[in-house]
């Protein structure tokens, strides 16, 4: 029986827009957001391998820095802090409160877990609009290594008291369901972008275009117990 549904929150819940929208006053390049968010995410997977450990956004703030260099651009304070700052405010996609009322509805936990510090998670969601609709945010930070590592999908399982096979995570992300999957959890996956799913990685339980019809795959397995 599942008993509550870990999310991802950038890309997934979090719709990143109002970030693009800041990236394209200085880049005249679709995929610079891509680029620079993937570059953020390699290196916290490389951090991860060394076992070393830096916040989130002390690496976003590198890759930040880095994306400027590599492109010949003067980078201020202020635009830096415009950038990122709009990390922070990025609006909910409209499938969410009604996905995520649904689960509330079956009395199903729902639970963000996310590579962003606490304080991020917490100002994120404030943000959003979707605070109130959780029953807890975890951080990378309590056990200082990255997703997809094992480790928080694994250490937030048993802060809540629950059972890997119990839980379902659900996130936009490949990498990030793989990483769920080796550690034992069911995974869903809601495909926001137009790319294929790596063929190599463990494949996700459940899949849907949008929120709201992958939260009822996942009550329906429920029903089915």
């Amino acid at each position: 029986m599942i008993k509550a549904v870990f999310f991802d929150m950038n890309e997934t819940l979090l719709n990143l827009s109002l970030l693009k929208a800041q990236f394209d006053k200085h880049f005249d390049d679709a995929y610079v957001l891509k680029y620079w968010f993937t570059k953020l995410l390699y290196n916290s997977t490389v951090m991860g391998v060394m076992n070393c450990y830096e916040n989130f956004g002390e690496l976003a703030d590198v890759a930040l820095e880095n994306l400027f260099f590599e492109n010949d651009k003067p980078l201020s304070s202020e635009t830096k802090a415009e950038i990122l700052g709009a990390f922070k405010k990025l609006p909910a996609y409209k499938d969410v409160v009604p996905a995520i009322n649904a689960l509330k509805a079956q009395n199903i936990r729902v639970i963000a877990v996310s590579n962003s510090s606490l304080q991020m998670i917490k100002e994120q969601l404030t943000n959003a609009n979707i605070i109130d609709l959780f029953d807890g945010y975890y951080s990378v930070d309590a056990v200082k290594k990255y997703k997809p590592f094992k480790d928080i999908y694994q250490y937030v399982a048993k802060q809540e008291n629950l059972e890997l096979k119990n839980i379902v995570m659900v996130a936009t992300h490949d990498w990030d369901l793989f990483g769920a999957k080796n550690a034992g959890l069911t995974t869903a996956y809601v495909s926001r972008k137009v790319e294929i799913y790596h063929p190599h990685y463990l494949q996700p339980d459940l899949k849907a275009s949008n929120l709201e019809d992958l939260i009822a795959k996942i009550i329906t397995i429920n029903s089915d117990l």
